[in-house]
């Protein structure tokens, strides 16, 4: 199974899981005013629902802490009670409460790689160094697809919504990719989506290699950032269990708009890991999630390149279709360019372009400036063109690499002194591995 996307801003909120409203406050035995108060408002009820959740998934992941728990819970009550009947005290002391609830809980439940996460980091490792030496470009790729997941696998998609096509629903009669057994497991689980709307579909495949098929739930739920969301649920017997209580909680996420990642399902040392990828001009990290637990220290393997950069003489015009031929001493020029590009952002701290006695000021000189979250700024550099200098700005779409076109980038160019459209090249390159390294940490999101 393989899942593709290519850029990213910053991770989405989903809303709180379907059961912890169940698990909220019992309205009928209510005996303050501000519990009463809490029951009437349908948001602060979410709240304490919510709540509810994360302090009962923790009471019992903490039994040696349970005593502590108990007491921090009821000194938090007091406060909350103090607020009275206002809404905004009452709000804010919930979510503080369940901000620390939620981190507590991650830290009882987090995975910890062990020896055998480790062995297959190394496999990882030398897999992708060996394949190196025959496809310098392509060995990351190469490597994930002779490591893929071969284990059966059957799925189905979410019911269309009637009044939105945008949104599909949990199936409610049992699709064609799911045993008897596995439905009664199902319907018995409440699933929910990966997020709170979108298209959804489910997969199921045996993930922690028990001779029972795990949930796998998909939803693509666009917005800005073209989110996907991917969540998982373990086969417990007759149910499935979320792999999560958190309400902000997903396995991973890709965004079409802003990043360049990806996830591949692979088998190393006999784990299944779903090889989550996140990329940026020069790098791959690539972090091996375990799919059905918390995942704070993870084994990443981060894959390095060295581009040969090269402005083509024949370049296309605004329309993508028609052509245009570059001056040779302009070719020239806008080669030696790029040349000199290394593989980080830099920021000049010399000017890029003689400062004049008068002019838009020094700041204008020093960068091109801030670029769309939609593309990479890889450097600023200069860019003499007979006797008139340009800062320009080399970009890209965070590393995505084509095996036809291999990078492309783009450089663009303004006068210093100037409002207004500058000039645009295209850019293209070709990479090769210089370095794969190991560590284990934090998931980076860019």
């Amino acid at each position: 199974m393989y899942i593709e996307g290519r850029y990213i801003v910053s991770a989405c909120a989903l809303l709180f899981i379907q059961q912890s409203l169940a698990g909220g406050m019992d309205c009928t035995k209510a005996a303050t005013a501000v519990e009463n108060f809490v029951c009437a408002n349908k948001g602060l009820y979410e709240l304490d629902a919510q709540m509810g959740a994360v302090y009962r998934a923790l009471f019992k992941v903490s039994t040696p802490a349970q005593p502590g728990l108990k007491r921090t819970q009821r000194l938090w009550v007091k406060a909350r009670n103090e607020c009275a009947e206002d809404i905004s005290c009452i709000d804010k002391r919930y979510r503080e409460r369940l901000q620390v609830l939620q981190a507590e809980w991650q830290a009882a439940v987090a995975n910890q790689p062990d020896d055998l996460d480790k062995q297959a980091l190394d496999d990882l490792q030398k897999s992708i160094q060996a394949a190196s030496k025959n496809n310098p470009e392509f060995a990351l790729e190469r490597t994930l697809a002779a490591l893929a997941v071969k284990t059966p696998a059957g799925g189905f998609s979410g019911d269309a919504n009637k009044d939105d096509a945008s949104i599909t629903h949990f199936p409610t009669a049992k699709p064609k990719g799911a045993t008897g057994a596995e439905w009664k497991a199902l319907t018995a689980s409440r699933i929910s989506d990966a997020a709170e709307t979108g298209l959804s579909s489910y997969t199921l495949q045996d993930l922690d290699g028990d001779g029972q098929r795990d949930l796998i739930v998909n939803t693509y739920a666009g917005g800005t950032g073209l989110f996907t969301y991917v969540e998982t649920w373990r086969r417990d017997g007759e149910r499935f269990v979320k792999r999560s209580v958190e309400p902000e909680s997903s396995l991973f996420y890709l965004n079409d708009r802003g990043a360049n990642q990806s996830a591949d399902w692979i088998s190393l040392r006999g784990r299944t890991y779903a090889a989550y990828r996140n990329s940026e001009y020069g790098a791959d990290r690539l972090y091996l999630l375990n799919p059905l637990k918390i995942n704070v220290q993870v084994p990443t393997v981060t894959v390095r390149y060295s581009y040969d950069l090269d402005v083509p003489a024949l370049q296309h015009k605004d329309d993508g279709k028609s052509t245009f031929q570059l001056e040779p001493n302009l070719h020239r020029v806008l080669n030696q360019a790029v040349a000199k590009v290394n593989e980080t952002a830099t920021t000049s701290k010399e000017p890029l372009c003689p400062i004049p006695p008068t002019g838009a000021g020094e700041n204008d000189y020093y960068s091109y400036g801030p670029a769309s979250y939609t593309i990479e700024k890889v450097a600023d550099l200069s860019v003499f063109i007979g006797k008139d200098c340009y800062i320009g700005a080399l970009i890209d779409w965070f590393g995505n690499y084509s095996e036809k076109n291999g990078l492309f980038a783009q450089l663009a160019l303004r006068k210093p002194d100037r409002d207004g459209d500058g000039l645009t090249y295209e850019v293209y390159g070709r990479r090769q591995v210089i370095e794969v390294g190991t560590s284990i940490g934090r998931v980076e999101l860019d």
